[in-house]
């Protein structure tokens, strides 16, 4: 399994993780027990989306495609 964690600059983790729910698709948003690194670099929360031996490629690009829409959406 493959964890990706990210920001998405100017747009809040928790509008990332609603946005993508629209478009169908899941991920977390918040602290993921790290608060304290997340403190000390000054991040309210960061996004995170898993992955794993299932997904496939085109998976990958429909979350991309939603993500890229998702940001449009909040900027």
């Amino acid at each position: 399994m493959a964890i990706v964690s990210f920001v998405a600059d100017g747009v809040h983790p928790h509008d990332v993780a609603t946005g993508l729910d629209v478009e169908g698709i899941a991920i977390r948003g918040g602290h993921h027990c790290t608060q304290p690194l997340m403190a000390r670099f000054g991040i309210p929360a960061t996004a995170r989306a898993s992955f794993a031996m299932y997904n496939t490629t085109a998976d990958v690009d429909t979350f991309v495609a939603a993500l890229k829409k998702t940001i449009q959406v909040f900027r």
